[in-house]
């Protein structure tokens, strides 16, 4: 079973990430992301870019908390208190400030949708494994887990060990239960991104910046005509 859960399901996830993510770009039914931005009250509008930003630091930090290595950090002259410390802090405001702009993302939907559509269950779904991910995730860093040996020493290797090809699922069952059920709904939500509305994280309009300058040539004023002076003895309309 350790085997199944931490060997074959991240390869499938990963899998269908990749093959999803080619044929969203290349394939005949290409990515079309309806927007999600709808007037509505100012004081719910903030949700959305509070959830993006947060949401960027939280792939950042785990990519640093999982790639890096313990004993970079202390080359570096960053103990593992010191690193505990930084990375339970900022991993709790960056996931609270995440599900935070989530209920209010949705809570603005709700509230400016059309009465009459009917439900999108894929928006649904997506919204509650966000929120599964995310309050796993807010739940391990509060109880210190996060940036702790249990982390470090566990989920950092067996996460390396998978992208040089040797994965080594004893140290994912080592793993304590919570962070466990936070890996698999994470490589779930993995699996089901580019089949939501998540794929517009890559629609960014990247080419913009390097595409030729659009030059514009003002037109010359054309002056007003005059109108024909009238004929003698005919009143002027």
């Amino acid at each position: 079973m350790n085997t199944v859960l931490w060997v074959v399901l991240p390869y499938l996830s990963a899998a269908v990430f990749a093959v999803g993510t080619v044929a969203g770009r290349r394939g005949r039914r290409r990515w079309t992301v309806r927007s999600g931005h709808r007037p509505g009250p100012a004081v719910l509008r903030w949700g959305s870019p509070v959830f993006h930003a947060a949401w960027a630091g939280v792939v950042l930090g785990h990519l640093v908390g999982l790639l890096v290595p313990a004993r970079v950090t202390a080359a570096a002259g960053l103990d593992a208190a010191a690193y505990g410390r930084a990375a339970s802090w900022l991993g709790v405001a960056a996931g609270t400030a995440a599900v935070l702009g989530l209920a209010v993302m949705v809570l603005h939907r709700r509230r400016t949708g059309s009465p009459t559509a009917p439900p999108d269950r894929r928006d649904a779904a997506t919204h509650l494994l966000l929120a599964a991910v995310l309050l796993l995730g807010l739940y391990v860093t509060a109880r210190g887990q996060g940036g702790g040996d249990a982390y470090r020493e566990t989920a950092g290797p067996w996460v390396r060990s998978l992208l040089v090809l040797r994965p080594d699922p004893a140290l994912a069952a080592e793993m304590p239960p919570v962070l466990r059920a936070h890996v698999l709904a994470a490589f779930a939500l993995l699996a089901a991104w580019p089949f939501t509305r998540l794929a517009h994280a890559f629609l960014l309009p990247v080419g913009y910046l390097a595409r030729p300058y659009v030059l514009y040539r003002a037109h010359p004023r054309r002056r007003p005509r005059r109108a024909a002076p009238a004929a003698a003895g005919r009143p002027v309309p």
